[in-house]
């Protein structure tokens, strides 16, 4: 990023919008200079010029809760950046997910923290972990797993018996795996419903 071009305000701060990178939601407003754009860009640690304490401020420095830096952009007049970040914990200096009090984390947002949960099981030992013994037995079975899932769903569905959320729950987890363990994800399924919702 060229940090030169930027329309800084009279004292060099540009403000910049906290997003998630998960769920899209906005988490806070902060300031940037020159110094702490370069320092964001090195470190893939959120960094701000706190105008309070009038230094660079890295979120979390003392509590943890950090924003690691995934992408950074400016607007079109270039005075204004949007930087998407990953969480270590709330953001809000309250405890709070967003310093928005309206800002609640997007429900799609567990389809992805779902996907990044099966990626951090792969490696496990099968007798760990739940998802690394499904992979560990190959598409045969993690097939047989989501039939099996699409049926109890069903039944639920007819029988009325209260277990249809449960059921359904349990059928969409299997399917990630199954997406997982052939290199796709429930983005590419999203596209495919996108493409469908605007042919139909």
């Amino acid at each position: 990023m060229d940090v030169e071009n930027l329309k800084y305000d009279e004292k060099g701060l540009v403000p910049t919008i906290i997003q998630d990178s998960i769920s899209f939601n906005v988490l806070m407003l902060g300031y940037m200079n020159k110094d702490s754009i370069k320092h964001t860009l090195e470190t893939k640690e959120v960094t701000f010029f706190s105008r309070s304490k009038q230094r660079l401020w890295t979120k979390g420095e003392t509590s943890g809760n950090k924003l690691l830096l995934k992408s950074i952009e400016f607007d079109c007049d270039k005075d204004a950046l949007l930087v998407k970040a990953e969480q270590l914990g709330p953001t809000c200096h309250l405890d709070n997910y967003s310093c928005f009090k309206t800002e609640k984390r997007n429900v799609f947002s567990i389809m992805y923290e779902l996907e990044m949960t099966i990626d951090n099981r792969k490696n496990k030992s099968p007798e760990d972990s739940y998802v690394a013994s499904l992979l560990t037995k190959g598409v045969k079975e993690i097939a047989k797993k989501v039939t099996e899932e699409a049926g109890e769903t069903s039944i639920a569905a007819v029988t009325n018996d209260g277990r249809l959320i449960d059921e359904s729950a349990d059928l969409i987890f299997h399917l990630l795996v199954l997406l997982k363990s052939q290199n796709h994800s429930i983005d590419e399924v999203f596209e495919e419903l996108k493409l469908r919702s605007i042919n139909q």
